[in-house]
């Protein structure tokens, strides 16, 4: 992977807490794009299989939502999760885990997965179309690392999760790595 590749242009449709609206459902639709989430600030983006998922809700975004401080104190603007859910689902999922600080991103068409050569078809579990477990380091839209989940590819009969954790990230952020980290298999198309 080339240090100077961009994350793909991408608009996201998300729901944003609205409280002129009133009621019970004080929320709206609103569009971000990938300059709005990643323009100008150091983001942490991790990306999973799905919401409600067991590795998902009991280690991937909990862990990063406990580490969160820590990012911050890296320098991290914004811890971002992706998965290929809607709006809703991210939502409900986010109140459930009880998510504090981490920003969840609805990439409901898959766009966003599919752009970065991370989308993975998981119809073997009954998912269809999702996005491939990595996490990666953007600095002001530019990819600066990525971790890559080994035996990518489509109907994988495992779900690996040893590189886009939350201790990896953070390691790499102070300089303490290990080495052997897994690197993109596909090339990023814009």
């Amino acid at each position: 992977m080339s240090t100077q590749s961009r994350v793909p242009e991408v608009t996201f449709k998300c729901r944003v807490r609205d409280e002129s609206i009133g009621g019970d459902n004080p929320y709206r639709w609103e569009d971000k794009t990938t300059a709005d989430i990643f323009g100008g600030k150091k983001v942490v983006l991790f990306s999973l299989p799905g919401a409600f998922t067991p590795t998902c809700s009991s280690n991937h975004l909990p862990r990063y939502d406990e580490l969160y401080d820590e990012f911050k104190a890296q320098g991290v603007d914004e811890v971002v999760c992706l998965s290929v859910n809607d709006a809703f689902v991210m939502f409900k999922w986010g109140k459930e885990q009880g998510n504090k600080n981490i920003f969840l991103l609805p990439d409901g068409n898959g766009e966003f997965s599919r752009k970065m050569g991370m989308l993975v078809d998981k119809s073997n579990l009954g998912f269809g179309m999702r996005s491939w477990r990595y996490s990666m380091l953007v600095n002001d839209g530019v990819i600066e690392k990525m971790f890559v989940e080994p035996d990518f590819g489509d109907n994988c009969p495992t779900d690996p999760f040893e590189v886009s954790d939350a201790d990896t990230m953070l390691a790499y952020l102070k300089g303490t790595e290990s080495e052997g980290v897994s690197e993109p298999r596909k090339a990023f198309v814009g």
